[in-house]
């Protein structure tokens, strides 16, 4: 062989060897900020505003492909571990725990932020009057031990992230009742609530919220959105999942969303979390009315029917 292609193959293997080295296992760098295809696993319950997103990188970014993996929450957390992943999009970050997991895997601990707060959104039937609800209320629902006729449906009974909000956040640990109802999605979710009028549905307001999205509108026009008793107002007050409600916490079942990066290198997963976190994809956010969580926004009083 000749020395010079010697030379050459063995610069090519010290190259490879020394990527291996110092990064734990190999990564194939053959994407950059605003080139490549990456594939993420996303929340489902977050799937319209994550397609907005992607539309408007990729037609920024013409080369590059952002190929995302719509389904439970656990199953998005899961995926940290598959090599294909490089980022997720769920409701939580990292336990401590998990940092130390992928630390000790990825040899590095990898990069998450807060991008928007979200909202879970309560649904009720058109023919249904009981639109008004306190927390309480819903947490006996959720319970089994309310008076009321509505019987709860959630985006399954194990895995989504609205179903581990339920049992967290609003049940406190406690168990489901016996009529909670599973739906396959939050879709799902929607047309049950339509279909029954005793159903009360919990969805991500991220599928509701927006009156300029078509498909929205047609959700809203088949289901009422419930409104929620405010903890902090002075007044006895009930509010929907607007954005001033859901940035002030006047609404009471308010989240995070947050993405993980399994990159420490400025590749094409950190040019999508970049785009997240700055103007366009924050503006992107606030037009689907989840709230941004890193640009400023001013609110404006104003008068207006609940």
């Amino acid at each position: 062989m000749h020395q010079r292609w010697r030379n050459w193959l063995s610069l090519s293997a010290s190259l490879l060897l020394f990527g291996s080295c110092s990064n734990g296992p190999v990564v194939y760098r053959t994407d950059s900020l605003t080139k490549g295809t990456i594939h993420i696993s996303v929340d489902e319950t977050f799937k319209p505003v994550i397609d907005s997103q992607i539309k408007v990188f990729e037609a920024t970014y013409p080369n590059a492909k952002v190929i995302a993996h719509y389904k439970p929450e656990a199953d998005c957390l899961k995926d940290l571990k598959v090599d294909s992943i490089r980022m997720i999009i769920v409701t939580r970050g990292l336990l401590p725990a998990e940092e130390k997991a992928l630390a000790d895997t990825l040899s590095f601990v990898p990069p998450q932020g807060k991008v928007a707060l979200d909202a879970v959104a309560l649904l009720v039937n058109k023919e249904n009057k009981d639109s008004i609800l306190r927390v309480d209320q819903v947490q006996d629902i959720l319970a089994g031990t309310s008076k009321l006729p509505l019987k709860p449906v959630l985006d399954g009974l194990t895995a989504t992230s609205t179903v581990r909000y339920a049992l967290d956040s609003i049940l406190r640990g406690k168990p489901f009742g016996k009529d909670v109802t599973a739906a396959t999605s939050s879709q799902g979710v929607i047309d049950y609530v339509a279909e029954n009028k005793n159903a009360l549905g919990f969805v991500g307001v991220s599928w509701i919220g927006n009156p300029e999205d078509s498909m929205m509108l047609s959700f809203q026009k088949k289901v009422t959105i419930v409104s929620l008793q405010c903890g902090i107002c002075p007044d006895t007050t009930y509010v929907k999942p607007y954005q001033a409600n859901i940035a002030l916490k006047r609404y009471p079942l308010v989240r995070g969303l947050h993405y993980i990066l399994k990159e420490n290198w400025q590749g094409l997963g950190s040019g999508f979390s970049n785009f997240l976190i700055y103007q366009q994809g924050q503006l992107i956010f606030r037009r689907a009315y989840l709230w941004p969580a890193t640009m400023s926004f001013s609110i404006r009083n104003a008068d207006m029917k609940e």
